[in-house]
C-alpha cells in the first residue's frame, strides 16, 4: 500500500513504509495503542485497564482491556513478525485473565490509573456511554488480539481455527510510514476478523500525565475551568493524583484519602468533564460528614447549571462550552465547601 500527503499545490508527497522494529521498542507501540485503542477490535471499542500486567506464571500481558459488553481483552504486541508461539502465549494469558473476577479487574484498573478510588463499573459505563438499561457482567468471556507488522500465515490459520471453535481471536497488521519532516502514520489492517483498516496519525504517550500535558490536552473551555481548580488543589492539605489521562483532587488523612473531584481532558474516553465525588466509594460519604451536610452539598451542586446527576448520586458536567464567570466561581465555592466539610468532620471512625 502506498500512502501520500497532498500539498497545497495539489502535489503528492509519498510516505515511506519503514521497518518499525529498526528504530522503536515494543513499549512505543504499547503507548501508541493504549492512547488509540479504537482500531484494536473490529466490532467494539476497547477500554484499556492495564499495561504489562503480570500473570501468576510470571508472564506479562502487554495490554488488558474490556469491551463494551464487559468481556476481557488480552492484547499481545509484536513489533516485527509474529512468531509461531505467539498464539500459545496469548492463550496462556487469556487462561489467566479468565479466572479473574470483577474486583480483580478493578484492582488492575486502579494500578493502571494510579487512583485507588476508581470503580470499574462506573468507568466502563462512562467510557462506553451506556444507558441505565444496559446491564454488564464483567469477564463472562475473553478475547485475544495479536498485533504485529506481519502476521504470519501460520498465526492467521490458527487464529481462524480457534475462532471457528468459539475462541475469539483477532489479528491486526500495522504498517509504519514516515515522510519528510518526521510526520508519521500508522495503518492498521484487521486480517483475521471482519475486514477493516484504519490509518491514524500516531504519537507517544506518557505512563502518567502531568499538569502541563493535561492542560495542553484540554481545549480553551476546559483550561478555563481546570486551571483554577489545579491552582486551588495545589494548596495544602490538598493533594492531586495524576493518572494516564486526568487527575483527582482530595485530602489525605494518614493512610486514607478522600476524593473531592475527578477531571478528564477532551481526548479521554470520558470526554472533557468534571466529576464531583459525593457518593463515590472514596468521596464525601466515606467521611463522618453528617447526611444533612452531604445533602446540602449535593443540592448546592445541583443548582450549578452545567451539572447533571451521575452514578449513585454524584454529579458531573461536560465542559463543552465556555462557562460563565459566575458558573466557574460557583464550582470553586462548592469545591472549597466540600474541602471544609471533609476537614471538619474527618474520616469515619
Amino acid at each position: 500500500m502506498r500512502v501520500f500527503s497532498i500539498g497545497s499545490d495539489d502535489s503528492f508527497r509519498e510516505y515511506e513504509a519503514k521497518p518499525f522494529d529498526a528504530e522503536h521498542e515494543e513499549a512505543v507501540l504499547e503507548r501508541w495503542l493504549e492512547s488509540n485503542p479504537d482500531g484494536i477490535l473490529e466490532d467494539s471499542g476497547v477500554m484499556i485497564i492495564g499495561r504489562q500486567v503480570q500473570t501468576d506464571l510470571g508472564g506479562f500481558i502487554d495490554l488488558v482491556g474490556v469491551d463494551r459488553s464487559g468481556n476481557a481483552v488480552v492484547v499481545e504486541l509484536k513489533r516485527d513478525r509474529t512468531p509461531r508461539e505467539t498464539i500459545a502465549q496469548s492463550l496462556e494469558y487469556a487462561a489467566y485473565i479468565c479466572r479473574l473476577d470483577a474486583d480483580a479487574l478493578e484492582r488492575i484498573l486502579r494500578v493502571y490509573e494510579g487512583d485507588e478510588s476508581l470503580s470499574l463499573a462506573d468507568q466502563h459505563r462512562e467510557y462506553f456511554e451506556l444507558s441505565d438499561a444496559e446491564a454488564v457482567a464483567f469477564n463472562k468471556d475473553q478475547r485475544v488480539v495479536v498485533i504485529g507488522q506481519s502476521v504470519t500465515p501460520q498465526i492467521r490459520q490458527t487464529a481462524a481455527f480457534l475462532g471457528s471453535k468459539g475462541v475469539h481471536v483477532t489479528c491486526v497488521e500495522f504498517t509504519f510510514f514516515e515522510a519528510d519532516g518526521g510526520r508519521r502514520l500508522l495503518s492498521q489492517d484487521i486480517v483475521v476478523g471482519r475486514d477493516r483498516s484504519r490509518a491514524a496519525q500516531v504519537s507517544g504517550a506518557s505512563r502518567k500525565t502531568t499538569e502541563t500535558e493535561f492542560l495542553a490536552s484540554c481545549d480553551e473551555h476546559g483550561r478555563a475551568v481546570f486551571s483554577p481548580i489545579l491552582k486551588w488543589a495545589s494548596q495544602e492539605p490538598l493533594s492531586v493524583n495524576w493518572g494516564v489521562r486526568g487527575f483527582s483532587a482530595g485530602v489525605y488523612f494518614d493512610a486514607s484519602r478522600v476524593n473531592i473531584c475527578y477531571a478528564y481532558p477532551a481526548y479521554s474516553g470520558w470526554k472533557q468533564q468534571l466529576y464531583l465525588a459525593i457518593s463515590d466509594r472514596f468521596g464525601l460519604l466515606t467521611t463522618a460528614t453528617p447526611e444533612t451536610v452531604v445533602a446540602s452539598l449535593r443540592e448546592q451542586a445541583d443548582g450549578i447549571g452545567p451539572f447533571v446527576r451521575a452514578g449513585r448520586g454524584d454529579l458531573k458536567c461536560y465542559i463543552d462550552r465556555m462557562f460563565t464567570e459566575a458558573e466557574t466561581d460557583a464550582i470553586m465555592r462548592w469545591l472549597e465547601s466540600a474541602r471544609q466539610a471533609i476537614m471538619k468532620y474527618g474520616p469515619k471512625p
